[in-house]
Protein backbone atom coordinates (compact mmCIF):
# COMPACT_ATOMS: atom_id res chain seq x y z
CA UNK A 1 0.00 0.00 0.00
CA UNK A 2 1.37 3.42 -0.92
CA UNK A 3 1.81 6.26 1.57
CA UNK A 4 -0.99 8.16 -0.16
CA UNK A 5 -3.35 5.20 0.15
CA UNK A 6 -2.53 4.78 3.85
CA UNK A 7 -3.16 8.46 4.50
CA UNK A 8 -6.35 8.42 2.45
CA UNK A 9 -8.01 5.54 4.32
CA UNK A 10 -8.64 7.43 7.61
CA UNK A 11 -9.99 10.40 5.66
CA UNK A 12 -12.40 8.12 3.80
CA UNK A 13 -13.60 6.67 7.10
CA UNK A 14 -14.11 10.18 8.50
CA UNK A 15 -16.02 11.16 5.37
CA UNK A 16 -18.17 8.05 5.65
CA UNK A 17 -19.00 8.78 9.30
CA UNK A 18 -19.80 12.38 8.45
CA UNK A 19 -22.05 11.35 5.57
CA UNK A 20 -23.90 8.96 7.85
CA UNK A 21 -24.44 11.73 10.40
CA UNK A 22 -25.67 14.11 7.70
CA UNK A 23 -28.08 11.48 6.39
CA UNK A 24 -29.48 10.77 9.85
CA UNK A 25 -29.98 14.48 10.54
CA UNK A 26 -31.64 15.03 7.17
CA UNK A 27 -33.82 11.93 7.52
CA UNK A 28 -35.06 13.03 10.93
CA UNK A 29 -35.98 16.46 9.54
CA UNK A 30 -37.74 15.08 6.46
CA UNK A 31 -39.57 12.30 8.32
CA UNK A 32 -40.70 14.86 10.91
CA UNK A 33 -42.09 17.11 8.18
CA UNK A 34 -43.48 14.56 5.73
CA UNK A 35 -43.84 11.23 7.51
CA UNK A 36 -42.08 7.94 6.89
CA UNK A 37 -43.31 7.73 3.30
CA UNK A 38 -41.16 10.71 2.31
CA UNK A 39 -39.06 10.18 -0.84
CA UNK A 40 -35.57 9.02 0.03
CA UNK A 41 -34.00 11.15 -2.69
CA UNK A 42 -35.30 14.23 -0.83
CA UNK A 43 -33.34 13.05 2.21
CA UNK A 44 -30.19 12.52 0.15
CA UNK A 45 -30.45 15.99 -1.38
CA UNK A 46 -30.97 17.64 1.99
CA UNK A 47 -27.93 15.80 3.36
CA UNK A 48 -25.90 16.99 0.38
CA UNK A 49 -25.02 13.48 -0.82
CA UNK A 50 -26.02 11.29 -3.73
CA UNK A 51 -28.57 8.50 -3.65
CA UNK A 52 -25.78 5.92 -3.96
CA UNK A 53 -24.23 7.19 -0.73
CA UNK A 54 -27.57 6.92 1.05
CA UNK A 55 -28.05 3.32 -0.08
CA UNK A 56 -24.50 2.36 0.90
CA UNK A 57 -25.26 3.39 4.47
CA UNK A 58 -28.94 2.37 4.55
CA UNK A 59 -29.85 -0.26 1.94
CA UNK A 60 -33.58 -0.07 2.77
CA UNK A 61 -36.06 2.46 4.08
CA UNK A 62 -36.57 0.26 7.14
CA UNK A 63 -32.85 0.38 7.97
CA UNK A 64 -32.90 4.18 7.80
CA UNK A 65 -36.05 4.46 9.92
CA UNK A 66 -34.57 2.12 12.52
CA UNK A 67 -31.37 4.18 12.75
CA UNK A 68 -33.23 7.51 13.01
CA UNK A 69 -35.74 6.53 15.68
CA UNK A 70 -33.98 3.86 17.73
CA UNK A 71 -33.11 6.21 20.61
CA UNK A 72 -36.62 7.67 20.89
CA UNK A 73 -38.14 4.19 20.81
CA UNK A 74 -35.82 3.14 23.61
CA UNK A 75 -37.06 6.14 25.59
CA UNK A 76 -40.66 4.97 25.15
CA UNK A 77 -39.75 1.54 26.50
CA UNK A 78 -38.05 3.12 29.52
CA UNK A 79 -41.22 5.13 30.19
CA UNK A 80 -43.16 1.87 30.14
CA UNK A 81 -40.85 0.32 32.71
CA UNK A 82 -41.32 3.32 35.00
CA UNK A 83 -45.09 3.11 34.58
CA UNK A 84 -45.16 -0.56 35.53
CA UNK A 85 -43.30 0.23 38.75
CA UNK A 86 -45.79 2.95 39.75
CA UNK A 87 -47.48 2.19 43.10
CA UNK A 88 -50.85 3.31 41.70
CA UNK A 89 -51.77 1.39 38.54
CA UNK A 90 -54.15 4.06 37.17
CA UNK A 91 -51.52 6.77 37.62
CA UNK A 92 -49.00 4.51 35.90
CA UNK A 93 -51.32 3.81 32.98
CA UNK A 94 -52.41 7.41 32.42
CA UNK A 95 -48.86 8.71 32.82
CA UNK A 96 -47.56 6.20 30.31
CA UNK A 97 -50.28 6.94 27.75
CA UNK A 98 -49.55 10.64 28.14
CA UNK A 99 -45.89 9.99 27.26
CA UNK A 100 -46.85 7.85 24.27
CA UNK A 101 -49.40 10.37 23.00
CA UNK A 102 -46.90 13.22 23.36
CA UNK A 103 -44.57 11.22 21.11
CA UNK A 104 -47.39 10.71 18.59
CA UNK A 105 -48.03 14.45 18.55
CA UNK A 106 -44.37 15.43 18.29
CA UNK A 107 -43.88 14.85 14.56
CA UNK A 108 -45.26 12.94 11.60
CA UNK A 109 -42.41 10.44 11.54
CA UNK A 110 -42.91 9.38 15.15
CA UNK A 111 -46.65 9.25 14.53
CA UNK A 112 -46.26 6.93 11.55
CA UNK A 113 -43.85 4.80 13.50
CA UNK A 114 -46.09 4.28 16.53
CA UNK A 115 -49.49 3.96 14.82
CA UNK A 116 -48.61 1.56 12.00
CA UNK A 117 -46.91 -1.82 11.71
CA UNK A 118 -43.90 -1.21 9.49
CA UNK A 119 -42.09 -4.41 8.62
CA UNK A 120 -38.35 -4.75 8.98
CA UNK A 121 -37.79 -2.13 11.70
CA UNK A 122 -36.27 -4.25 14.45
CA UNK A 123 -36.45 -1.65 17.22
CA UNK A 124 -40.10 -0.92 16.36
CA UNK A 125 -41.13 -4.56 16.71
CA UNK A 126 -39.61 -4.59 20.18
CA UNK A 127 -41.42 -1.38 21.15
CA UNK A 128 -44.81 -2.59 19.91
CA UNK A 129 -44.46 -5.78 21.94
CA UNK A 130 -43.20 -3.90 25.00
CA UNK A 131 -46.04 -1.37 24.64
CA UNK A 132 -48.60 -4.15 24.54
CA UNK A 133 -47.14 -5.91 27.57
CA UNK A 134 -47.01 -2.63 29.49
CA UNK A 135 -50.64 -1.71 28.80
CA UNK A 136 -51.76 -5.27 29.51
CA UNK A 137 -49.94 -5.44 32.86
CA UNK A 138 -51.25 -2.05 33.96
CA UNK A 139 -54.81 -2.89 32.90
CA UNK A 140 -54.74 -6.10 34.94
CA UNK A 141 -53.69 -4.11 37.99
CA UNK A 142 -56.27 -1.40 37.28
CA UNK A 143 -59.04 -4.00 37.10
CA UNK A 144 -57.89 -5.58 40.34
CA UNK A 145 -57.97 -2.13 41.97
CA UNK A 146 -61.41 -1.35 40.51
CA UNK A 147 -60.02 1.61 38.57
CA UNK A 148 -61.25 0.62 35.07
CA UNK A 149 -64.36 -1.04 33.73
CA UNK A 150 -64.10 -4.82 33.66
CA UNK A 151 -64.81 -5.20 29.93
CA UNK A 152 -61.95 -2.99 28.69
CA UNK A 153 -59.25 -4.96 26.87
CA UNK A 154 -55.67 -4.18 25.96
CA UNK A 155 -56.68 -4.03 22.31
CA UNK A 156 -59.37 -1.45 23.16
CA UNK A 157 -56.72 0.82 24.66
CA UNK A 158 -54.16 0.32 21.89
CA UNK A 159 -56.75 0.79 19.14
CA UNK A 160 -58.12 3.94 20.77
CA UNK A 161 -54.62 5.29 21.22
CA UNK A 162 -53.74 4.62 17.58
CA UNK A 163 -57.00 6.12 16.28
CA UNK A 164 -56.79 9.27 18.38
CA UNK A 165 -53.05 9.60 17.97
CA UNK A 166 -53.32 9.27 14.22
CA UNK A 167 -56.06 11.82 13.66
CA UNK A 168 -55.80 14.51 16.31
CA UNK A 169 -52.17 15.68 15.87
CA UNK A 170 -52.54 15.71 12.08
CA UNK A 171 -55.62 17.92 12.32
CA UNK A 172 -54.54 20.28 15.10
CA UNK A 173 -50.73 20.50 15.04
CA UNK A 174 -50.59 23.77 13.12
CA UNK A 175 -53.25 25.66 15.09
CA UNK A 176 -53.38 24.01 18.53
CA UNK A 177 -50.39 21.75 19.21
CA UNK A 178 -51.65 20.71 22.66
CA UNK A 179 -55.22 19.96 21.55
CA UNK A 180 -54.52 16.22 21.82
CA UNK A 181 -54.62 16.44 25.61
CA UNK A 182 -58.38 17.00 25.66
CA UNK A 183 -59.51 13.96 23.59
CA UNK A 184 -56.97 11.83 25.44
CA UNK A 185 -58.50 12.90 28.76
CA UNK A 186 -61.98 12.07 27.43
CA UNK A 187 -60.75 8.69 26.22
CA UNK A 188 -59.20 7.90 29.59
CA UNK A 189 -62.38 8.98 31.38
CA UNK A 190 -64.26 6.43 29.29
CA UNK A 191 -62.06 3.65 30.66
CA UNK A 192 -62.98 4.37 34.25
CA UNK A 193 -65.21 2.03 36.20
CA UNK A 194 -68.70 3.43 36.81
CA UNK A 195 -71.70 1.68 38.40
CA UNK A 196 -74.15 2.76 35.69
CA UNK A 197 -71.86 2.28 32.68
CA UNK A 198 -73.66 0.43 29.86
CA UNK A 199 -71.92 -2.58 28.30
CA UNK A 200 -69.71 -1.94 25.31
CA UNK A 201 -71.71 -2.40 22.08
CA UNK A 202 -69.42 -4.65 20.02
CA UNK A 203 -66.79 -7.33 20.59
CA UNK A 204 -63.26 -6.14 21.24
CA UNK A 205 -60.65 -6.52 18.52
CA UNK A 206 -58.31 -9.45 18.90
CA UNK A 207 -54.56 -8.92 18.80
CA UNK A 208 -54.59 -10.25 15.23
CA UNK A 209 -57.41 -7.89 14.24
CA UNK A 210 -55.52 -4.92 15.64
CA UNK A 211 -52.36 -5.87 13.77
CA UNK A 212 -54.28 -6.03 10.50
CA UNK A 213 -55.90 -2.64 11.15
CA UNK A 214 -52.54 -0.99 11.80
CA UNK A 215 -50.96 -2.60 8.75
CA UNK A 216 -53.80 -1.30 6.57
CA UNK A 217 -53.42 2.18 8.02
CA UNK A 218 -49.95 2.75 6.54
CA UNK A 219 -47.81 5.88 6.86
CA UNK A 220 -49.13 9.39 6.28
CA UNK A 221 -48.87 10.49 2.68
CA UNK A 222 -46.08 12.89 1.88
CA UNK A 223 -46.95 16.43 0.89
CA UNK A 224 -46.11 15.54 -2.67
CA UNK A 225 -48.42 12.54 -2.42
CA UNK A 226 -45.81 10.08 -3.61
CA UNK A 227 -43.53 7.33 -2.38
CA UNK A 228 -39.80 7.56 -2.57
CA UNK A 229 -37.48 4.95 -3.97
CA UNK A 230 -36.52 2.04 -1.80
CA UNK A 231 -39.82 1.96 0.10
Amino acid sequence: MTVGAREGAPRQRRDARRNRELLLEAAHEVFTEQGLDAPLDVIARRAGVGNATLYRHFPTRSALVDAVFRDSLTGTMEAGERARRAPDAWAGLTGYLDVVFAALAADRGSNDLMTTHLRGVDSLEAVHEHNRRTVDALLVRCRDEGAVRADVTTEDVLFGLAALGRAVPALTAATAPDAWRRPLALFLAGLRAAPAAPPLPAPALTAGDLGEVLRELGPHRTRAGGRGPGG
